[in-house]
């Protein structure tokens, strides 16, 4: 009994050392130095985009987020409801099945877009996919409700997305649910578009991961945008909370077609150095969603030392377009400084397009955003997008956007 219960506390001891340890500690992060995001060859700006911008995306496809494919042939739009007096009057909504392949049986994306009403010229958009379903964006009883692996009520999420000040700041706003295209599941693949489109697209499902797919879908909402009237493609702003604010930065460094992107609270595999020890890390990551990165990303799990990229290096990919990046103090999870600092550390590569980065050395105060064409903030509270984000985001559309 006694050889029983010594193996058993040597097992448990085993396990307890085997697990991964999260750091909450700024002295205990370590001085890893950051892999370098310009070389001694780029001197100028037509240097980074011809040989350094295309290393470096190459490095992120092959190794963390996978292959970001074309646009498939032979889309086509199904227009479902349009109300010209959405929002009381002030704002005209559409919503739109986009079918990804031929024939009204193909995989699709429900689309939903706000207009403001009475714009008398095309208008900024901002875009993102949302976690719960289109109906979940607002509380307009006449937006459809499609069944959704965790169905909640009409405008559950509608604080998150602030529609109607939105319209009152002369932007439109366009979704989509991610899980039209794959469910965030291990098995979600087997049913999306990984697998149902890839005769169309020519990609094999392992080619790219769920991150890479739901930024896919940004860019088929911006195909979509192109063609309506009402919208000025060429001032279409992509954001993302958390999981989605990495889609939205790897959907923007393939898509030179989109004018900015905003990350909010993306975290570890978005905004946040992976080389720093702080809150979550690759193995956690890779452990818990393994579906979200190429397995290639997994050979990084207890060895992101070895790392021949880091996440500011996919922020600079970003350049020359306006980049918001932005924090939460009680996120610590998704590491507020090495958001910060990633963001910090793009600046070099703005610069060779003349261009102001985060503008300062130390980590700002709460609620005290800092920068110009790289912006960032850690706002006071927990993981989520509030009205004061947005605040933000569209006072820094205002000022970047051409």
């Amino acid at each position: 009994m006694k050889k029983i219960l010594f193996f058993s506390l040597v097992t448990l001891s085993l396990r307890l050392s085997a697990q991964e340890v999260f750091n909450y500690d700024e002295l205990k992060v370590g001085n890893l130095p950051l892999p370098a995001v310009l070389t001694p060859a780029v001197k100028n700006a037509a240097d980074w985009q011809r040989n350094r911008r295309p290393e470096i995306l190459r490095l992120f496809t092959t190794q963390m987020y996978g292959v970001f494919p074309g646009k498939p042939p032979h889309m086509h739009t199904q227009v479902q409801l349009v109300d010209s007096n959405a929002l009381g009057g002030k704002a005209i909504s559409k919503q739109v099945r986009l079918f990804l392949a031929a024939g009204d049986q193909a995989p699709f994306m429900d689309i939903l877009l706000f207009l403001p009403k009475e714009s008398k010229k095309p208008v900024p958009v901002f875009i993102g996919c949302n976690f719960l379903g289109n109906h979940t964006v607002s509380g307009e009883n006449n937006i459809l409700v499609k069944k959704v692996a965790h169905p909640v009520a009409l405008g559950f999420q509608e604080r998150r997305w602030e529609v109607a000040r939105l319209i009152e700041n002369g932007y439109a706003l366009a979704t989509y649910h991610y899980g039209d295209l794959e469910a965030d599941s291990t098995d979600g693949w087997k049913t999306g578009i990984r697998t149902t489109l890839q005769q169309e697209l020519k990609t094999a499902p392992d080619a790219w991961a769920a991150l890479s797919v739901w930024g896919w879908g940004l860019s088929r909402l911006l195909d979509y945008l192109e063609t309506e009237k009402a919208v000025d493609a060429k001032r279409v702003i992509a954001t993302g909370h958390s999981r989605l604010g990495k889609a939205a930065l790897w959907a923007v460094a393939n898509d030179p077609r989109f004018a900015a992107v905003i990350s909010n609270n993306s975290g570890e595999g978005g905004a946040a150095l992976s080389t720093r020890w702080y809150g979550e890390t690759i193995e956690r990551i890779n452990t818990r969603f393994p579906y979200w990165f190429t397995d290639a990303y997994k050979q990084y799990n207890k060895k992101p030392e070895t790392l021949p990229f880091d996440q500011h290096m996919l922020l600079a990919l970003i350049a020359p377009r306006p980049l918001y990046v932005a924090s939460a103090t009680e996120d610590l999870w998704t590491d507020p400084k090495g958001e910060f600092l990633a963001a910090r550390a793009a600046g070099p590569v703005y610069a060779l397009f003349k261009y102001e980065g985060v503008g300062v050395s130390e980590m700002p105060a709460p609620d005290h955003p800092v920068g110009k064409r790289i912006r960032y903030h850690v706002r006071t509270g927990k993981h989520d997008i509030l009205w004061y984000d947005w605040e933000q985001y569209i006072k820094f559309a205002n000022e970047e956007l051409p």
